[in-house]
């Protein structure tokens, strides 16, 4: 097991709840809602699927190819603005679909932006790791609900392919996503996932043999202690992208066979990750994606049988 069982244990909840909170604000701007902050496409963009897929691949390599750029540039200032006005903006789209089901129909976006706004400054500058969790729930159903309107089941199942594709060589091969994490965790302190910071046994009772015996002579030789004793924190993290793929294919079958079909998949996803947590190796780092996928693709296979088209 990658990480012990609290760990793997919260992980999977997060998940889950992001998966949920996903389908319900897809499913909100399915049912007419529009997407706000001029995020809504053009008719005739909606209408035709194949050419609306084909341009999200190549917005995800543009994407990719400039960030590689940002960081051999090391332009940490304007990644940094990037995340926060990407965060701010998907973050209010989660937040509109709230508001409107809530009934509150008057300037709910701006509201919603209001709303935002401190938690990602909050997130970002202040680098509250309660609020980056909690936001990182609400910030992946935004966004996956404008790829969910531009793209059918044919190309969620050519996307999620080659993404996989690309995490397999990303890790494994060039170790460009390895680097990318430890960038934004070291030098933007962003990270765009989840990112759970625990210590093991051991470094407990190193902590609460400090805390007892120099809490007395104040923070300042308390914190001095701490620095003194070197103690490392491990990270348990999981990424975006590995949280994204799964809701926007949800949120696909969503729109084109219903709830059942759309939770069929969102529980293939999470079995799919708990048995890569379960299965994975301490000190290791693993592509999620393809273990995602395979258990999607179940999950599709499954919901065909039992609600066919």
């Amino acid at each position: 097991m990658k990480h012990n069982t609290k760990i793997t244990t919260i992980l999977i909840i997060m998940f889950v709840i992001t998966q949920l909170i996903g389908l319900f604000v897809v499913s909100t701007y399915i049912d007419g809602l529009e997407l706000p902050y001029g995020m809504e496409p053009p008719e005739e963009i909606t209408e035709n699927p194949n050419q609306s897929g084909s341009n999200i691949i190549i917005a995800f390599v543009i994407a990719i190819s400039l960030f590689f750029i940002l960081i051999k540039l090391k332009a940490e200032t304007f990644i940094r603005t990037w995340f926060f006005v990407v965060t701010t903006l998907a973050l209010g789209l989660t937040i509109t679909a709230i508001l409107f089901k809530l009934n509150l129909n008057f300037n709910i976006q701006y509201i919603a932006l209001l709303i935002a706004l401190p938690l990602v400054y909050i997130k970002i500058f202040k680098k509250q790791l309660i609020v980056h969790n909690l936001t990182e729930l609400f910030i992946y159903p935004g966004i996956a609900a404008v790829f969910v309107s531009l793209i059918n089941v044919l190309w969620i199942i050519i996307i999620l392919l080659l993404i996989s594709f690309y995490d397999i060589w990303a890790v494994w091969h060039s170790q460009f996503m390895e680097k990318m994490a430890k960038f934004q965790i070291n030098k933007i302190q962003v990270f765009s996932g989840f990112f759970i910071p625990f210590v093991n046994k051991k470094q407990k009772q190193k902590i609460k043999l400090i805390k007892q015996k120099y809490k007395s002579k104040g923070d300042k030789e308390l914190e001095k202690q701490f620095k003194k004793a070197k103690i490392k924190a491990n990270l348990a993290i999981l990424g975006g992208g590995d949280v994204i793929f799964p809701i926007i294919t949800a949120g696909v079958f969503l729109k084109y066979y219903g709830l059942w079909p759309a939770l069929i998949i969102s529980l293939s996803a999470t079995l799919a990750l708990t048995y890569l947590l379960i299965a994975a190796k301490k000190g290791k780092f693993y592509p999620a994606m393809p273990f995602l996928t395979i258990g999607m693709f179940l999950g599709m296979i499954v919901s065909w049988l039992i609600f066919p088209a």
